[in-house]
């Protein structure tokens, strides 16, 4: 990137990250994720490395936080509460131990890493042992005077404990004896940590705050502490400002414990980098089942003495950096969009991004959905973005940063054609895809096929994306029913197939010729049919595969169709139209022909309790699969829907829930958290 260049990205940057700190730090509001304000931070950070003439005094980088409001009481800390520079992959650790180790001289450094909680930062000054002040970390100098409701924390002790000196030998005797206490403290002592909330207290005020961190913040910075005693806020301690004689972070640690706080009980010693990272890594796995909300971790150097020497740099502590979780969110720039052909002929936009972690996974791509949804974002090619990547699903846009803009942005248009085969879109009524209509699209067809023989269709073990192109190439495969008639002598000659290789993907084809009706139903790809809608269409019709294949579902009209739990009218069409298309029935009479055996789709229902009750699953379950929960609710007489609809009974909420779950809310639907589901299907 040139200078010229780099200075007008970071002018952008630096108004839209003071406009987002003024919002979360100021106004306890936000309109970007954390996730992607960080990365727009890292961005700004990384631009200033390359070119470090164009950092300025006032940049964001400089700088730790908003400015404290009117309506508190202004407090100047003792001591600035300074902020921590990020870290988000394991080189850029590995950069910085290299780097402090050699202003230091050093050739072996000790650590201490613990959680980085995602609370809101106060700091505590005792008098006498007696909590006399609380206020928030404001400007990084002045804060705001909260004590009154840091009173109603209750895990905030009014009081000290004494310390018992014979359990600090580190602590020097300074005249008292070991057996003895120090009852009277200092007169100032100060302490530093985190109000959080956490994520099952969180529950019942997740329709109205964003998240745990927000609520925290809101509720410590409220005129009334009645407000703040209605909600069960806690305190965890992370750092004792006042020397009593520790000489490590993690001696304050100790001490911190026994003076009556909280503290983080994973955090450790980590006596190198490598250390640090393995602890890292292990939070990371953990944080979905932790009690309260964690973005990270903090790793600092564990002597104070050296952590001093190292002294400040920017925002913050030069021997201190947060190790921050992937992301499941981030900010990027799209490079270009373009259209992909889907099976049913669906027309997708996809941006083509500056590649980005999201999600500890580098992405390049992410949905734009339909030409609907790119208007309502407003993206246009050029575009900065928040991409966001929820659990494994498909990167998508979910917002466009327009403070960002230069002027140099293109509008993207939809084509009017297919561009495969060049065929005319058509766009049906009350439907917000554009669709290719030509059945021997070879787009779609291949998308098809990569439907087939997937996991929760035949399920053909080898068959991947890149072999199918490849047989499509050579003329191999046309259409489903020729996976079938492939032999050993066929792929041999292809490029990366040995015996071996041959014989493993044509005794797999063999074996997944037996499959069960439900499978086979989610195979024929209809339209609007998923899974549960397949499975759904399996037990009420077990009789099919006895019968001449289709004549059970031709002989059903729309009204017998609607009876069944997760059809509706739109979906019913779908599946009559299918199976009255004579393309269609003989696409089956082939699959047969080729030794394709259907059979019935048995389910062991061990008692009825949720006979006539249809679920519906959204976000992520701690207990158990999504899998295993299907299998439980079919077990007890139950039906399983893939969405929301008049005919739902219940809607079962996991981690991350879906839009389905608002649906469920809109519609007046019972919504069921893990643990009330749980027990409802508890033996």
């Amino acid at each position: 990137m040139l200078r010229a260049e780099a200075k007008k990205r970071i002018e952008k940057l630096r108004q839209v990250i003071n406009r987002q700190r003024y919002l979360y730090h100021v106004l306890d509001r936000q309109d970007i994720s954390d996730e992607a304000h960080d990365s727009l931070k890292h961005e700004l950070w990384l631009l200033e490395q390359q070119f470090p003439d164009l950092v300025t005094p006032d940049s964001p980088t400089q700088r730790v936080g908003g400015e404290s409001l009117d309506r508190f009481e202004k407090v100047e800390h003792s001591q600035p509460m300074l902020s921590i520079e990020d870290i988000f992959i394991e080189e850029e650790l590995s950069d910085w131990e290299r780097y402090i180790k050699k202003l230091l001289g050093r050739s072996n450094l000790e650590y201490f890493a613990e959680l980085k909680m995602d609370g809101f930062a106060v700091s505590l000054l005792y008098e006498d042992g007696v909590f006399a002040r609380g206020a928030t970390r404001g400007s990084g100098t002045v804060g705001e005077n909260v004590t009154q409701n840091l009173k109603t924390i209750e895990s905030i002790p009014l009081r000290l404990a004494p310390l018992a000196i014979s359990n600090f030998q580190f602590l020097p005797l300074r005249g008292i004896s070991r057996r003895g206490t120090i009852s009277k403290l200092p007169k100032e002592l100060e302490v530093r940590g985190e109000v959080y909330m956490a994520k099952k207290d969180f529950e019942k005020f997740k329709a109205s705050f964003a998240n745990p961190r927000n609520l925290a913040a809101g509720s410590i910075r409220q005129l009334d502490p009645k407000l703040a005693a209605e909600r069960p806020l806690k305190f965890m301690a992370y750092d004792l400002v006042t020397d009593l004689g520790q000489t490590k972070h993690s001696e304050e640690h100790e001490m911190l414990a026994a003076l009556g706080f909280r503290t983080d009980n994973t955090a450790r010693v980590c006596a190198n980098g490598e250390e640090v990272i393995s602890y890292w890594k292990e939070a990371e796995k953990k944080r979905d089942i932790l009690p309260f909300q964690v973005d990270g971790i903090v790793a600092q150097v564990n002597e104070s003495t050296v952590l001093e020497a190292l002294g400040v740099a920017g925002k913050g502590y030069r021997g201190m950096r947060a190790l921050k979780f992937a992301g499941k969110q981030a900010a990027t720039k799209i490079l270009d969009i373009q259209v992909q052909v889907g099976r049913t002929g669906a027309i997708t936009p996809v941006a083509q991004l500056r590649p980005v972690q999201v999600g500890g996974v580098t992405i390049s791509r992410a949905t734009l959905h339909n030409e609907d949804e790119i208007k309502r974002l407003g993206v246009k090619i050029g575009d900065t973005v928040v991409v966001e990547r929820a659990g494994d699903v498909i990167p998508a846009v979910v917002q466009v940063i327009k403070e960002l803009r230069v002027g140099a942005e293109k509008e993207f248009h939809m084509p009017e054609r297919c561009p495969m085969c060049k065929t005319k879109l058509v766009r049906k009524e009350g439907e917000v895809a554009r669709r290719c209509p030509n059945t021997n699209c070879q787009a779609k067809q291949r998308e098809y096929l990569y439907h087939f023989v997937s996991r929760k269709a035949f399920d053909i073990d080898g068959l991947g994306p890149k072999i199918i192109d490849q047989l499509m190439e050579h003329g191999l495969v046309l259409d489903a029913p020729d996976f079938f008639e492939l032999t050993e002598g066929d792929l041999m000659p292809l490029e990366r197939f040995g015996e071996k290789s041959a014989a493993n993907i044509i005794g797999a084809i063999s074996q997944s010729k037996k499959i069960s009706l439900a499978r086979f139903i989610y195979a024929l790809g209809i339209f609007h049919v998923g899974e549960e809608t397949a499975n759904a269409l399996a037990r009420n019709f077990p009789r099919f595969a006895r019968s001449p294949v289709g004549r059970q579902f031709q002989s059903l009209s729309f009204k017998d169709l609607q009876q069944i739990p997760d059809i509706g009218p739109k979906m019913a069409e779908s599946i009559y139209d299918w199976f009255h298309a004579k393309e269609n029935l003989e696409f089956i009479k082939r699959l047969q022909k080729v030794g394709v055996a259907i059979h019935d789709t048995k389910y062991k229902i061990r008692d009825t309790r949720l006979a006539g009750k249809t679920f519906v699953l959204t976000g992520t379950l701690d207990s158990m699969s999504r899998d295993e929960a299907k299998r439980r609710i079919r077990n007890l007489g139950g039906e399983i829907s893939d969405g929301v609809s008049k005919k739902t009974s219940y809607v079962v909420s996991g981690k991350e829930p879906g839009s389905k779950l608002e649906k469920a809310k809109k519609l007046g639907i019972q919504t069921l958290l893990e643990q009330e589901f749980t027990k409802m299907i508890k033996s």
